[in-house]
């Protein structure tokens, strides 16, 4: 298995070059930065609507809905084989399922005791602290500093007055992140299209079935919160995944990493549209910063893939 430093450039398992691995034609169009924000602005929007649906089955109620429905869609619409498969293969894909389940169980933990916006700023410390660690260059330690000191502000500068337990889940489901985005672009590699997310995303489901049912019973049946949570499945499990899947095949980690950076100022978006939530002079100069850095790092990515190509 390769550094995450050194990014999925191989493509699929094949590793052709515009194969069907990449996905259809108009997905691949957007690019892998487009493929990103897309996949941020989806699982933010997501986000939002499962804090809605908190009150009818709890917290780890919405992720069994979440990754349980999610696993369906993705096994019906894959149908990835299970023959053909080493062994390291199937120990990356249920590495895969293990981190989803913890990020996704930890994240849902901390909303329900502290705001989205601020849930969001404390876990995407984890991809910055990715981007650092996996970074070969040190312009992208600039765009890293500047990606977290908006992340702070947008934060307030502090979070003195948030629920500690809710803090302590939202830095894990960091660490859980940074985790995710090693082992989706390990994952990607190794399978063909999104079998392995697919594969992963099952693992994942089984692994919460027994927390939900145990919180939430017979509440999941509710057809309202089925829907509900359906559609919080696929805007926040779904699509997402497999955007950034199909991103990390041609985008290093670290500069995906600081893209995440992203997050907070989609959630604070998503959280006044869907919650209500208003942004501060401070916040909306802190998601400035943010964007600032992300920009950056896009552009040295952009810069070293033609310098590679004059080089070729």
């Amino acid at each position: 298995m390769s550094d995450p430093g050194a990014g999925p450039t191989t493509g699929s398992a094949e590793g052709s070059t515009g194969s069907p691995a990449d996905g259809p034609r108009g997905i691949r169009a957007l690019g892998p930065v487009g493929l990103v924000l897309a996949g941020g602005i989806s699982v933010q929007f997501g986000g939002a609507l499962a804090v809605t649906l908190m009150p009818r089955t709890g917290a780890l109620g919405v992720v069994t809905l979440r990754l349980a429905v999610a696993a369906i869609v993705m096994l019906v619409v894959c149908r990835p084989k299970l023959r053909g498969h080493s062994r390291v293969d199937w120990g990356t894909v249920v590495v895969f399922g293990i981190t989803m389940a913890a990020m996704n169980g930890l994240f849902y933990q901390s909303v329900a005791r502290i705001p989205l916006g601020p849930a969001v700023t404390l876990e995407v410390l984890g991809p910055l602290v990715l981007s650092v660690v996996a970074s070969r260059r040190a312009l992208n330690f600039v765009w890293a500093g500047l990606a977290l000191g908006g992340v702070f502000l947008l934060g307030g500068g502090g979070f003195d007055s948030l629920d500690p337990v809710g803090v302590a889940f939202a830095l894990s489901a960091g660490a859980m992140w940074a985790a995710y985005i090693v082992f989706s672009a390990r994952t990607g590699r190794r399978f063909p299209q999104a079998d392995g997310l697919a594969l992963a995303m099952a693992v994942a489901a089984v692994l919460f079935l027994p927390l939900g049912l145990v919180e939430s019973g017979s509440k999941l049946l509710d057809p309202t919160t089925l829907a509900l949570g359906s559609a919080v499945a696929v805007l926040s499990s779904v699509l997402p995944y497999t955007l950034e899947l199909l991103a990390l095949r041609r985008l290093p980690a670290s500069t995906f990493a600081v893209l995440m950076s992203l997050e907070p100022a989609v959630a604070s978006i998503a959280g006044f549209l869907v919650l209500s939530q208003t942004l501060s002079m401070t916040e909306a100069l802190a998601i400035t910063l943010v964007i600032a850095a992300s920009m950056g790092a896009v552009r040295t990515q952009v810069g070293r893939g033609r310098a590679k190509g004059l080089d070729s």
